[in-house]
């Protein structure tokens, strides 16, 4: 059992509108819905959200308590469970515990330092290629044209390539993922035709129906995607995954893999639009790198690497991580009943002014060797979550980022209203629901004059 000290307290609560409660405040503004939650409330406190009672944890030290999980109290898979588990269900991310355990032991072989230099290789061509064929302008729509380059480098790296499916069917297994991601707010959760879950529920079986369809095919004729790799893997002790688990896996990491890295690449694109100073600052680097980069030149990559990180900072692609307790915990003296989801707000702890210098201005030098602001707590700086949950692609993440940027960089220029503040949709990952316009401009190839 849980230690529990006899002086701790239920957490405070704030009461809204009954059912809803607090969902509609975070999705109109979830950075400003935390901020007056931990002002009022402090770090540890109740809310209602999207039908049920949350206990919310807001500041580095709370968050830290449930990331770091030293009493195994706080499920991952339960938490997400309730607000996408339907639709990802078994994917790591949705695992917990010794289950959890064997699972990354076997997918850690997936993303080996080898594994992401290869998968880093096979990017470049493709992302060199996706690159080329955008057609620049005035409001050039950035997020959707990203979108569609990270769904296509997924099917390049992670399925071994665009013979695996056509376009047709590729939009479908698009939509497919984004109504799955966007069940997570919906306040109907059931199967009713027309709503959010409803159309989630068909997207998943779209989905297991696209994996499974070629599973076979994986088995029998491996390569060196993704999709072959979790076909073939096996421990030392003779572990693989089964069918299931293989079209489990695929689904998650295809999902965490192309929704997060568009919208890290889409925020740095509207920052260097409205910094040219640090876009020249980029593009210097790029423009040094080799015609197609390996991973070792992208590790190099200072610049590059510290406007990446503050974009991360700014607009985290996953804002709150979410969490069951399966026993009663005590988080900085409150005490957390068995079976309370939790959600572990990471977006504010990168916006508090105890944590950094002017929080809301756009400075990649904190991230440099002499400042490193991301140092002052362990977890002031948490994009991709903690503890024994943090996100496995991580690295092939940030090759994959560094990548797109170092193509765009080489081939555009772009502008962004200094005045514009992308209009975010927060009822899933986050997006620009303008589809974040920005003024593109083609560079001159070296053949070309300038």
């Amino acid at each position: 059992m849980p230690v529990v000290s006899q002086t701790t307290l239920a957490p405070p609560r704030r009461r809204g509108l009954p059912y809803v409660g607090r969902t509609l405040s975070y999705v109109r503004d979830p950075l400003q819905m935390m901020r007056s939650q931990y002002d009022g409330w402090g770090p540890v406190s109740d809310i209602d959200f999207v039908g049920k009672r949350w206990t919310v944890l807001l500041g580095p030290d709370a968050c830290e308590v449930a990331l770091r999980n030293a009493d195994k109290a706080f499920a991952s898979g339960d938490g997400w469970g309730y607000l996408v588990g339907p639709f990802f269900d078994r994917g790591l991310m949705l695992l917990d515990f010794e289950e959890h355990h064997r699972h990354r032991r076997i997918m850690q072989s997936a993303f080996t330092r080898d594994r992401i230099e290869g998968y880093t290789a096979a990017l470049q061509p493709a992302v060199a290629a996706g690159v080329a064929a955008w057609q620049p302008g005035a409001s050039f729509l950035a997020y959707p044209a990203l979108k569609e380059l990270t769904l296509d480098l997924a099917t390049e790296v992670f399925m071994g390539g665009a013979d695996l499916a056509t376009p047709d069917e590729l939009d479908r297994v698009n939509q497919a993922f984004i109504d799955c991601v966007q069940s997570a707010t919906a306040m109907v959760r059931a199967n009713v035709p027309g709503t959010r879950w409803g159309r989630a529920i068909r997207g998943r079986r779209l989905l297991e129906e696209f994996f499974g369809r070629h599973l076979a095919t994986k088995r029998a004729a491996p390569g060196d995607d993704l999709f072959s790799v979790l076909c073939h893997l096996e421990t030392e002790d003779g572990e693989r995954f089964s069918d299931e688990d293989v079209v489990n896996h695929m689904i998650f990491l295809l999902m965490a893999a192309h929704d997060t890295s568009t919208i890290t690449v889409s925020t740095v694109m509207q920052q260097l639009g409205q910094h040219p100073e640090w876009q020249e600052r980029c593009r210097a680097e790029a423009l040094a790198l080799s015609e197609h980069p390996t991973l070792a030149e992208l590790d190099g990559l200072v610049a590059i690497d510290q406007v990446m990180k503050e974009s991360l900072r700014l607009v985290p692609p996953v804002p709150v991580l979410a969490r069951r307790t399966v026993k009663e915990t005590e988080v900085l003296g409150h005490s957390i009943p068995a079976g309370r989801l939790v959600a572990v707000m990471v977006h504010l702890s990168h916006h508090m002014a105890e944590l950094w210098d002017e929080p809301e201005r756009f400075d990649p030098e904190r991230f440099s060797d002499d400042r490193r602001e991301d140092k002052v707590h362990r977890y002031a700086w948490e994009p991709f979550g903690g503890g024994v949950h943090k996100c496995i692609g991580m690295f092939f993440a940030g090759a994959e980022v560094k990548t797109i940027l170092v193509h765009l960089l080489r081939q555009f220029t772009w502008t962004v209203e200094p005045s514009y503040r992308a209009p975010m949709s927060y009822t899933s990952l986050p997006f620009p629901k303008d589809g974040q316009p920005v003024h593109l401009t083609r560079r001159p190839t070296p053949q070309e004059p300038s």
